[in-house]
């Protein structure tokens, strides 16, 4: 029996409107949006929380005021800001929930940023409250980056500064100052066990393009019938991958019967570099679940079982390791993402002494979004801008599930940085190794008097303002997507 031509016609109509919403997403977006709509489907697309905000559900681009409310954000920033789960700007006293997404306006200094690569001066510094409540802000050197401008200057670990070129430091400046100049001086005060006072002394230091070698020391500490290991690591960058698995060739050759593991100053980086320095301080767990990667509803939907367990991040075998069975960790509230997998990740399989401060509280990832035909790569990419998001995709936990530490992870034996007692870096009588040593080999610590100085309250350091943020991140999205 034929079809009557008005049926024809109408099953025409149809399948072309259905296909025309169907294909409205990949209708290119007007010129003055396209950042705007990058932004929007990125998010809508692999943001942890997208479940959360309502002008990120699904359809939203679909709804015929769309591009007016993209055209309602003259900065992509803003935007930005608007679609993200409580972010730490509009919830400042404590309830953020997103803490850790960003966004930058040129992915070639992202690119550099989480290999490590920065403009800098060189000074590593964290600052800090004068006092709780305080507006008034101070910051204290931690080290000095080597082959940069601070390291052929008169400064050093410990050095304090109140003010840079002659204004007093304050919450509300201090970004002004110290991130949106090249070149600035940092003037310098003491602590005369009361309060900060200039002395006189100022530093003039200028950033350069600059690399930072994370592994800043590697040395091994003899004590009585202990080898102790000493690494301080700074930062998850995958580039050196090989040189950290040299470092521990190093202390294997050399004996190491313990190993102290330096990550107060080391605010994260790639998921991939934490696994194989876990496989380094191990060695017996090849190839077991070091931890698991979980994402959004949308990403999670339908997956196989061979999806799910291309999700799981496993120990590495084939490296320089060191079999421990007792590992002794140092933090303090910059040690944060990668530096906090490490901790949570061996935990369920050796011994974890964790010594200093509390550290961040990062149990979310992330992975780079760009404007392309995939998001997560660049092939396709839109030539017209170099917008990139770093937003917050996954949640991590580790072999046993076990994740929930936004709070940070609290140390086995408490004990803060004082500026008073600072110490040389890798010094066996520096507070904190110093008390590493002592549980390992049941020797006496370095007497700290616990009221010698406050504890001042934390506002950031060098690395987030330099850009480097508290990073856990992929290099790449996992196939499934």
């Amino acid at each position: 029996m034929k079809t009557p031509l008005k049926s024809i016609l109408f099953l025409f109509l149809l399948v072309f409107s259905l296909q025309s919403c169907e294909d409205n997403d990949d209708v290119a977006a007007p010129a003055d949006v396209q950042v705007n709509s990058f932004i929007w489907r990125g998010l809508n697309e692999v943001y942890l929380w997208q479940a959360d905000v309502p002008n990120l559900a699904d359809g939203r681009n679909l709804k015929s005021d769309f591009n007016s409310f993209l055209r309602g954000y003259s900065k992509p920033e803003d935007l930005f800001e608007d679609l993200l789960y409580k972010p730490e700007s509009k919830y400042p006293n404590g309830d953020a929930v997103d803490r850790f997404s960003w966004i930058v306006n040129d992915y070639t200094v992202l690119e550099q940023e989480l290999s490590g690569i920065t403009k800098n001066n060189g000074v590593d510094f964290r600052l800090s409250l004068i006092a709780s409540g305080s507006n008034d802000v101070f910051g204290y050197v931690r080290y000095i980056i080597p082959n940069s401008d601070a390291s052929t200057k008169a400064i050093k670990r410990g050095d304090i500064f109140t003010s840079v070129n002659g204004t007093k430091l304050t919450v509300s400046n201090y970004q002004a100052l110290l991130l949106n100049q090249d070149s600035y001086t940092l003037n310098l005060a003491d602590y005369n066990g009361s309060t900060f006072v200039l002395n006189g002394k100022s530093v003039s230091l200028t950033k350069t393009v600059l690399e930072e070698n994370p592994i800043f020391i590697n040395k091994v500490i003899p004590s009585g019938s202990h080898k102790i290991g000493y690494l301080m690591y700074n930062g998850f960058y995958d580039e050196y991958d090989d040189k950290l698995n040299q470092a521990f060739g190093e202390l294997k050759a050399q004996g190491a019967t313990d190993l102290v593991l330096d990550l107060r100053y080391n605010g994260g980086g790639a998921i991939s570099s934490a696994a194989k320095l876990a496989s380094m301080i191990t060695g017996q767990f090849d190839t077991q679940i070091f931890s698991k990667m979980t994402f959004n509803a949308k990403q999670m939907q339908g997956l196989s079982d061979a999806d799910l367990e291309s999700l799981n991040v496993r120990f590495v075998k084939n490296l320089n390791s060191l079999n421990m069975s007792t590992v002794y960790i140092i933090t303090t509230a910059s040690t944060a993402s990668a530096s906090e997998l490490i901790i949570n990740g061996l935990k369920p399989y050796i011994n974890v002494v964790q010594i200093g401060e509390t550290t961040t509280g990062k149990n979310v990832g992330s992975f780079t979004v760009y404007d392309s035909e995939t998001l997560t790569t660049k092939k396709g990419i839109n030539p017209n801008h170099k917008y990139a998001m770093q937003p917050l995709v996954l949640k991590i936990t580790n072999s046993v599930n076990f994740g929930d530490y936004t709070q940070g992870l609290q140390p086995t034996y408490q004990q803060s940085e004082k500026i008073s007692t600072y110490g040389i870096l890798g010094d066996a009588s520096e507070p904190l190794l110093s008390l590493a040593i002592s549980k390992i080999t049941g020797a006496t610590a370095k007497n700290i008097p616990l009221d010698s100085e406050p504890d001042r309250p934390y506002l950031t350091d060098s690395k987030i303002i330099n850009g480097l943020k508290h990073g856990m991140y992929l290099k790449t999205a996992p196939k499934v997507f």
